[in-house]
């Protein structure tokens, strides 16, 4: 390519994302960290990841080519350095002492068997779709069945050199390098053990830290990867993470010594845990949006008007500094205000009084035929938390008392409710999306008619021509794209964005390290340790 120079970027292997403990201090003697977690994980397999829950615990037992810095920004991991030849070409050259839990050395040809099956059709891996975002050569075909997996654009050169071929450029590519979904695979302990490849004693991981006991719905134990290629700077000796799905029952476990940090806290308890533990509150922003998804397939809601009405008579700031009341912000776009590259414009949702967006509301939704007479009735779908109920039950008011709308609510466990959004059965469901990457693409790729992760099953062939336009296209132009899309967004309505999520959380003030200002919320234990308290 024209003007093209080659970037080449070498890192020290010094680690800047391990812990970094400042001169002077003082250890506990005992360094055993107990983490919460939202929800008891689905599986421990990078190819079946789900959310929150999977990622967090997988980037502990796993490592990929980069991890993440406090920041967010990517740097090195298994990988030492890498070259970009152009802008569809990168080699990484893997690290000589990188290993797996049982001494095997970690190499290239790794990567490509866990990507290759990332894109196999047959596997059905959760996350798929990235290779498709990455742009890995081939990816569409193969995900389509029409290549198979060996045409995928990764290439072992030798055994500690990989070279990446790309369909298109990237240039969030790094940053999508570090998601949990590229983490290599250990072949021969998976064919060895079949389904049951990740339970404690048979779970063959590269990451810092390796599954020593797990008891479902109760504890995740882990304990210090041996042949870890960076285990002097791993200072924690125990990691137990505890699925809690109740955040009373968290705060609780954890005002009562039995956690050192936790997911979140109950809303209403802000401004007391505040006014007791000022020093252990944190809520900066995080890069998520909490947001109700219609399912346009099925009436009453492949009626734009009816999706419309729903949306607009949701009072976003009563909910954000009255339901909520932690910091978090009202979202008028399906894109979090503090997403890199991204500057929103206004648009109707935000520059409408309350007032007249319920108007406008009622307005609709008689024009697709419901009022008094015929009442709409709907089922709204969330998985089991207090701050769902919560949620639900303020807009189920909302719509009964300003639409006449009844609503069903409907809560199940978090494996039921994904069995439920992902065959489609709800009417009205909630959900949230935390970006796996810092660029708008990781929010409105999401509405893409082929996104496996589009359960509001939108389909709308400018829109996605406004996605495919932004991703050849740079600096304002490319932003352009990104507000036009949001616009249509507002337009069609496939989804209600109700508010911006804060990282809020509650940590010991022992508990050092943890990433606070990275807006992904990318937490790697063997960044944590505890000082003597």
């Amino acid at each position: 390519m024209k003007g093209w120079i080659p970037l080449l970027v070498t890192l020290s292997a010094s680690p800047l994302w391990a812990a970094e403990i400042p001169a002077g201090t003082r250890l506990a003697p005992e360094q055993t960290l107990v983490r919460h977690l939202k929800d008891e994980p689905v599986s421990l397999s990078p190819l079946e990841l789900v959310g929150l829950p999977e990622l967090q615990v997988a980037r502990d037992l796993f490592e990929g080519l980069l991890n993440q810095d406090p920041h967010g920004n990517p740097v090195a991991g298994t990988a030492q350095r890498w070259e970009q030849q152009d802008p569809r070409h990168y080699t990484f050259y893997l690290r000589p002492e990188a290993r797996w839990s049982n001494g095997d050395p970690v190499t290239a040809q790794d990567f490509v068997y866990a990507w290759r099956r990332l894109v196999d059709p047959r596997e059905g891996a959760s996350f798929a779709w990235f290779a498709r975002l990455a742009a890995f050569e081939h990816a569409d075909a193969i995900l389509a069945g029409k290549l198979p997996p060996e045409q995928l654009g990764i290439e072992a050169l030798d055994e500690h050199t990989l070279r990446i071929t790309l369909a298109r450029p990237v240039p969030y590519l790094l940053n999508l390098l570090t998601h949990p979904s590229l983490f290599p695979l250990h072949r021969a302990s998976i064919e060895r053990e079949g389904k049951a490849w990740t339970q404690p004693g048979k779970l063959v991981g590269n990451g810092a830290f390796v599954l020593a006991r797990r008891v479902v719905n109760e504890r995740l134990e882990l304990a210090p990867n041996p042949h870890y290629w960076d285990k002097a700077n791993t200072v924690l000796t125990r990691v137990t993470f505890l699925p809690i799905n109740q955040e009373s029952a968290a705060t609780h476990r954890y005002l009562a010594g039995d956690l050192q940090i936790t997911e979140s806290f109950p809303k209403e308890q802000y401004a007391q845990l505040l006014t007791q533990h000022r020093a252990e509150v944190f809520t900066p922003p995080q890069l998520g949006t909490y947001y109700y998804a219609f399912n346009t397939r099925q009436a009453p809601l492949n009626d734009v008007r009816v999706r419309k009405a729903l949306s607009y008579a949701i009072d976003r700031r009563l909910i954000a500094d009255k339901v909520l009341g932690s910091g978090e912000l009202p979202a008028w776009r399906f894109t979090p205000d503090v997403t890199r590259g991204f500057t929103p414009a206004p648009n109707y949702l935000s520059q409408t009084p309350q007032p007249e967006l319920d108007r406008q509301a009622r307005t609709l939704l008689t024009e697709a035929g419901y009022g008094p007479a015929k009442p709409l009735t709907l089922t709204l779908l969330y998985n089991t938390a207090e701050i769902h109920k919560k949620m639900a039950l303020a807009i189920a008011s909302m719509w009964k008392q300003k639409l006449g709308v009844k609503v069903e609510l409907t809560n199940q466990e978090w494996k039921s409710y994904l069995d439920s959004r992902q065959s489609g059965q709800f009417q009205v469901i909630r959900s949230s999306w935390v970006a796996d990457y810092n660029d708008p693409s990781a929010f409105l790729g999401l509405w893409q008619s082929h996104h496996s992760g589009n359960m509001a099953g939108f389909a709308n062939a400018d829109y996605d021509r406004l996605l495919q336009g932004a991703e050849g296209a740079g600096g304002e132009a490319r932003a352009a794209l990104f507000n036009q899309a949001e616009q249509l967004l507002t337009e069609q309505m496939p989804v209600a964005p109700i508010y911006q999520y804060t990282n809020a959380r509650l940590i010991k003030p022992w508990l050092k390290g943890y990433p606070i200002d990275n807006p992904e919320d990318v937490a790697y234990s063997r960044q944590l340790y505890l000082v003597a308290h």
